[in-house]
């Protein structure tokens, strides 16, 4: 058994998001682990770019309302408690709604081959962050 030393919380890199975002690193597992866990917090209308996994990522909403959006447009509002599973290549984005905070657990695996986990993409525009919204199931 191995105690994981907790890392110092960060600033998520402006090249990927639009607003404020911190993360804390939950596990970064090496080799012959993939799994990654980040516990990520969103400000008042904090997003991600678009982006993609090469193999998948799943999302768990902890407080406040997460926006998850995919490349087609749709926008669903998701609640704490609620998980979103994004399968793998699909490009999608996520933040919080315009009026309070969000974080949630954002859980994927790194590739073990050498590729990106992550393909970044464009910044999400405001007229699709603030289009339509469909609730969670």
């Amino acid at each position: 058994m191995q105690f994981i030393k907790r890392q110092p919380t960060s600033k998520a890199p402006a090249d990927w998001f639009t607003g404020d975002v911190w993360r804390d690193v939950i596990v970064a597992g090496q080799e012959p682990s993939r799994m990654r866990a980040n516990l990520v917090r969103f400000s008042p209308g904090a997003r991600t770019n678009r982006h993609s996994h090469a193999v998948g990522q799943t999302l768990h909403v902890v407080s406040g309302i997460a926006l998850v959006g995919t490349r087609d447009g749709t926008v669903f509002e998701v609640h704490p408690g609620k998980t979103v599973s994004c399968p793998r290549a699909e490009e999608h984005w996520h933040g919080a709604v315009p009026d309070r905070f969000m974080e949630h657990l954002a859980l994927w695996e790194g590739t073990g081959d050498g590729t990106p986990e992550t393909v970044w993409a464009e910044p999400v525009t405001d007229q699709r962050y603030n289009g339509t919204r469909t609730r969670d199931a």
